[in-house]
């Protein structure tokens, strides 16, 4: 999921038009040998903070059904995550770097959501909202200056975005779906033998053949599922 999030913050910025304009956008930690070894303009883009919102934890399972409509799995729900990043500019003179700054912060203040079409793998198939605040004053994580502390860097301007992002849930296979009735077979024993006795069965149950129901078979396409307040014909 995490690599998720960064891919979609990614295309976010790349749509303000930063890569088209020769910026690169990397998630490096912008370590001072990472600064000396640097080339061109950037925005670094640094993970530093993960946090579980135990808040929104949830219980039960979900039900997850194929292209046919039977149900194949069932999945815990989602936990959700916040992601807290550091976001920088750096460029060779500190009035560009000011520009990309403020290019970013437009960017990203414009939207308080991922948009849907830039999310990819799992957080594409949850469907879910993937929320972004970028410059809050609460952020619970830790300060920017012990970041940089930590990082043995210089402060330096910076914004601190936080994404709160769904970690998809662990799902298990149920059983396929009963597609044939009981068969019963029934035999009266004598002193010295076993009549052929009779067989009992369900209407348009056919025979199972030596293997039994164990064999394969052939599934029918499941009943179209009715909506929550939807009333039968």
């Amino acid at each position: 999921m995490i690599h998720e999030v960064d891919e979609g913050l990614r295309r976010l910025l790349g749509e303000s038009g930063l890569e088209a304009s020769g910026v690169e956008v990397v998630f490096d930690a912008p370590t001072r040998d990472w600064a000396a070894r640097r080339t061109g303009p950037a925005v670094c883009v640094f993970l530093y903070d993960i946090r579980e919102d135990a808040t929104r934890r949830g219980s039960g399972a979900g039900e997850v059904y194929d292209a046919d409509g039977h149900l194949v799995a069932r999945r815990t729900p989602p936990r959700w995550f916040e992601l807290t990043y550091l976001v920088t500019a750096w460029a060779s003179r500190p009035r560009d770097e000011h520009r990309l700054l403020s290019q970013v912060l437009a960017c990203l203040v414009a939207v308080d959501t991922l948009p849907a079409r830039l999310l990819t793998g799992t957080l594409a198939e949850l469907g879910l909202t993937v929320g972004l605040d970028t410059a809050g004053a609460g952020l619970d994580a830790p300060a920017a200056s012990d970041v940089w502390s930590a990082l043995g860097g210089e402060l330096k301007a910076s914004l601190g975005v936080r994404v709160r992002a769904p970690l998809a849930g662990v799902s298990r296979a149920v059983a396929p779906p009963v597609t044939e009735g009981l068969a019963v077979r029934s035999a009266v024993r004598h002193g010295d033998g076993e009549s052929a006795g009779r067989r009992l069965r369900y209407t348009e149950v056919g025979d199972p053949g030596p293997e039994g129901f164990a064999g394969p078979r052939e599934r029918p396409s499941a009943p179209a599922r009715r909506r929550r307040g939807e009333r039968r014909p």
